[in-house]
C-alpha cells in the first residue's frame, strides 16, 4: 500500500494514559472516554444505534422491530493504530474467541461514496469493496464485520499480529535492500492482481479501501490517493485510466522501497518524469521502475508484463 500519513500518530488520550479504552455497553466508542478504569480488562460494547437490522458475520440476523441488544457484538478495544481523512482504526480484541481485530470508524459526513450490497442496503463503498473482494487473497485484510450507528459507521477488521505498515518501515530503514523490496513487491502484485480480476481498483496487506473505487475501462476524473503516487497524466489533463495508473503507483512504490525517497518532487517533477536512480539500485530493478513510470501510460506494462519481468523472478539480463 502507498502507506497513510508520515510518522506516528498522534497519541489518543488512552494512550497517553498508558491504558486500554473499555466502553460499557450502550456507550459509543466514538464520542467520549469513560471514567478511569482499574487493571483488570473490561468489555467494550459497541452499540448500533437504532440503524437498519442486517446480517451479522458473528450472529443471527435479527429481525425488523427486535430490541437493539440483538445487534451488539463485544470487543475490547485498544490504543489508536492511526488517523486519516477516512477514518480512525484502533487495535481491538474480538472477546468471543480472542481474535486481535482493527477497529476502523468513518464519519458519515465523511463518506464520499456509496453503493449498495447484494441486500439493498446502502453503504459506504469502503464495505462495499472489501465485500467483494472476500478472502480470495492472504494478502488483502478482510473484513470481519461492520455496523451502521447514527453517526458513522465502524468496520471490524482483521489485525495481523507482529505487523506493521510499510511506510513506518521504510521511515525506519529508510531504504530496503533488493530482496527484501522483491518479497514485499510480490505480494503487493498479488493482492493487486486479486483486486483487478474483482473489478476494484484499489488505491503487507492491503488494509485501506478508502480511496478505492470499482474499475472502470473509461477514465477516472477523481484522484483520492495520495498525491504523490498520482500519474503524470491526472496532473497535465485531469484524467487517468485505471489500469495505467496503477502501474504508476506500483512503480513509485518500488522507488521507494529500494531509493528511500519519493522518485518526483511536486507536480513539475511528476509531470517531467526526469528520473535519478543511485549506483546501488540494480540494472533489472532500474529498468522495472523505467518502465513502470513511464511518462506515456501506453509505455508503460501491463501487470502481468510485470510479473515476468526479470527483476520479479530475481533473474539477470
Amino acid at each position: 500500500k502507498d502507506g497513510t500519513a508520515a510518522g506516528e500518530p498522534p497519541p489518543s488520550p488512552a494512550e497517553a494514559q498508558g491504558r486500554p479504552v473499555s466502553l460499557r455497553k450502550g456507550q459509543s466508542p466514538w464520542t467520549g472516554l469513560p471514567a478511569p478504569l482499574d487493571s483488570r480488562a473490561q468489555a467494550l460494547t459497541i452499540d448500533c444505534g437504532q440503524g437498519r437490522p442486517r446480517k451479522s458475520k458473528l450472529g443471527a440476523q435479527p429481525e425488523p422491530g427486535e430490541p437493539c441488544e440483538e445487534q451488539l457484538e463485544l470487543y475490547q478495544l485498544g490504543p489508536q493504530l492511526g488517523s486519516g481523512g477516512f477514518g480512525t482504526v484502533f487495535s481491538g480484541m474480538r472477546l468471543s474467541d480472542g481474535s486481535p481485530v482493527a477497529i476502523k470508524r468513518v464519519a458519515r459526513e465523511s463518506v464520499l461514496q456509496w453503493d449498495e450490497l447484494p441486500d439493498g442496503t446502502r453503504v459506504p463503498m469502503e464495505i462495499v469493496l472489501m465485500e467483494k473482494v472476500g478472502s480470495g487473497c492472504h494478502y488483502i485484510i478482510q473484513l470481519l464485520d461492520w455496523f451502521e450507528l447514527p453517526d458513522s459507521f465502524v468496520l471490524v477488521m482483521e489485525r495481523p499480529v507482529a505487523s506493521q505498515d510499510l511506510l513506518q518501515v521504510l521511515l525506519e530503514q529508510e531504504l530496503l535492500c533488493e530482496e527484501m523490496a522483491r518479497w514485499l513487491f510480490c505480494q503487493v502484485l498479488e493482492a493487486v492482481r486479486h483486486c483487478t480480476a474483482c473489478g476494484i481498483l484499489g488505491d503487507l496487506k492491503l488494509i485501506d479501501f478508502g480511496c478505492g473505487t470499482f474499475l472502470q475501462e473509461r477514465p477516472y476524473t477523481q484522484f483520492a490517493g495520495t498525491h504523490g503516487y498520482s500519474p503524470p497524466e491526472w496532473i497535465a489533463l485531469g484524467c487517468y485510466h485505471g489500469h495505467s495508473a496503477t502501474i504508476w503507483s506500483l512503480g513509485v512504490l518500488l522507488y521507494v522501497m529500494v531509493c528511500g525517497s519519493l522518485p518526483f518532487w511536486g507536480d513539475r517533477g511528476i509531470v517531467s518524469g526526469q528520473l535519478f536512480l543511485g549506483h546501488q539500485v540494480s540494472p533489472e530493478c532500474k529498468h522495472l521502475i523505467r518502465w513502470c513510470l513511464a511518462k506515456h501510460p501506453a509505455d508503460r506494462p501491463e501487470l502481468e508484463e510485470i510479473f515476468c519481468h526479470p527483476w520479479v523472478r530475481g533473474r539477470r539480463f
